[in-house]
């Protein structure tokens, strides 16, 4: 029930944010190429569960697996667009030498 309430966080009458994907029906067997995809700001369906996304992040394409957890975000949460801060590095390996 979780998931529900977070895909009707927007207006009840506008409906979650969609972008239409060409997403195909898997078949017993067979392995389905990545969804190429730049809309970062396409809400996260539970029809979309199992499938792989790359998800575009300013630079390259990030690869996403959507699982149940996932459902009613974004695409774009789960492809950061910043590098992570690393502080003291540089220093710290100038000072040993």
């Amino acid at each position: 029930m979780r998931a529900t309430c977070r895909l009707l966080t927007r207006s009840s009458w506008k409906g979650p944010y969609i972008v239409p994907l060409p997403i195909q029906a898997a078949s017993i067997g067979s392995r389905i190429p990545p969804i190429k995809t730049q809309a970062r700001s396409c809400t996260i369906l539970p029809n979309f569960v199992g499938l792989n996304f790359l998800v575009h992040n300013g630079k390259t394409y990030v690869p996403v697996h959507i699982t149940e957890d996932m459902v009613g975000y974004k695409l774009g949460e789960f492809s950061p667009t910043r590098k992570p801060h690393v502080n003291g590095k540089v220093m710290q390996q100038k000072k040993k030498k």
